[in-house]
């Protein structure tokens, strides 16, 4: 049960203006959205960070962007938003079965990463979550495939959805619910 139930249409004016700018046309807000929404001045200043995250003006890729979300997602023990992207992203991006099984309980010595740059990514989201700090090895492997924007990004991309999920792990804050038909960590299990 959510901590801090989500709105429920009908939504006021300002605040259905906010959901519809947050999602595609068309789609449904999510509930971590409507959660946040019962604060609108905090979700409207973090809507624009969260549309550079996800957008085309980020210097990562959409699948390095992706793989660094779940990781971290998955790492922090989000379930919501690991779903969430995954449900979103992981067909678009080409994640296959085995990396979102390394992704979720793996390592990025999986065979499933062939590229060297996926497992820098992975390297370091696991570094950033592990100790909030590069070390001196991993900083040059990371340097010898990112360039400063992205080191950049990668860094402010773990910490943004380590926020993102300490909000919506039930355990830490909102208790936010599942999205209907959304994957969930047992799945993976049970394949």
């Amino acid at each position: 049960m959510s901590r801090i139930p989500p709105l429920d249409a009908p939504y006021p004016a300002d605040v259905a203006a906010q959901l519809e700018s947050m999602m595609p046309a068309g789609v449904p807000p999510i509930g971590l959205f409507r959660t946040f929404a019962r604060n609108l001045p905090m979700t409207v200043a973090m809507s624009d960070w969260g549309r550079y995250q996800l957008g085309p003006r980020m210097s990562l890729t959409m699948r390095e962007r992706e793989i660094v979300i779940v990781r971290t997602c998955a790492r922090c023990r989000c379930e919501y938003e690991w779903a969430v992207h995954l449900r979103f992203f992981a067909d678009r991006v080409r994640l296959t079965p085995d990396q979102i099984v390394s992704l979720t309980d793996g390592s990025p010595e999986d065979p499933c990463w062939t590229a060297v740059r996926e497992r820098v990514l992975i390297r370091v989201a696991d570094a950033l979550h592990d100790s909030a700090d590069v070390d001196d090895d991993l900083w040059l492997a990371a340097r010898d495939v990112l360039d400063e924007p992205r080191l950049l990004d990668l860094f402010l991309l773990c910490g943004w959805y380590h926020a993102i999920s300490f909000a919506a792990r039930a355990a830490r804050a909102a208790r936010v619910e599942p999205e209907p038909g959304g994957p969930r960590f047992a799945d993976l299990a049970a394949a």
